[in-house]
């Protein structure tokens, strides 16, 4: 089984880290972001990766060469410009011919892909994807009303629950079939394609082991995080 983690994108929202550093090569601790996925994915038995790169590209392939010196063998597929998520994954289309794995190279995971995957071949689902519950408060007062606008309860600032996509799947080959070719295209796209058609989408949900690095606030706090744990600050 291959995995392929989409390492192309521009990481505007990270800017000036991420200005001559591709995102997925911001340091946590010790580690590139992306060195921390590849052992990740080595540890849950997948040792074949698809690197697809665009943005500051030689950077990521100087680093990770072939992948030899990380215990894995490392492809890459290349774009020369920015396709999105599942425009990236497209660019991949060659190197996969059976169930594989895809991931954003801007999280750390470290809940059970082997589970997720058992899971997807279980279930025979075309696209498996892992959800994270995620818990946050409102910061309003939440006001009940009959239909009639009677007031019949104030809930101050109510923590809310909801299942959110951590962007790591486990797919069928015939994805790529639903993907345009170097254009720009959204996995949520793909996916609502892949449920019109009445393809099987499933899910496994996670109440741990998700960190998103979306923004230079979750950045720092993360990179922190990963110093304090190695003693460094």
């Amino acid at each position: 089984m291959k995995a392929v983690i989409l390492a192309g994108g521009l990481g505007t929202r990270l800017q000036p880290y991420t200005t001559f550093l591709p995102k997925p090569m911001l340091p946590l601790g010790e580690k590139p972001i992306l060195e921390h996925l590849i052992e990740w994915t080595q540890k849950n038995g997948v040792k074949s990766i698809v690197l697809c790169v665009s943005y500051l590209r030689k950077t990521i392939e100087d680093y990770f060469e072939d992948g030899k010196r990380f215990g894995v063998n490392i492809e890459y597929a290349v774009s020369n410009k920015p396709l999105a998520t599942a425009g990236q994954l497209k660019t991949a289309e060659e190197f996969i011919d059976d169930t594989f794995v895809c991931m954003y190279g801007d999280s750390i995971f470290d809940f059970n892909l082997r589970n997720m995957i058992k899971h997807h071949k279980q279930k025979k689902s075309f696209v498996t994807m892992n959800l994270y519950e995620y818990k946050t408060n409102l910061p309003y007062g939440v006001i009940e009303t009959t239909k009639t606008g009677k007031v019949v309860a104030w809930n101050e600032k109510p923590e809310i629950t909801a299942n959110v996509n951590t962007g790591c799947y486990v797919m069928e080959p015939e994805i790529m079939e639903l993907i345009p070719k170097n254009v720009p295209y959204g996995m949520d796209d793909v996916i609502r394609k892949a449920m019109a058609k009445n393809k099987l989408v499933s899910s496994v949900v996670s109440k741990k082991g998700f960190l998103d690095i979306g923004n230079k606030t979750t950045y720092r706090k993360a990179n922190q995080e990963y110093l304090q744990k190695l003693g460094k600050i």
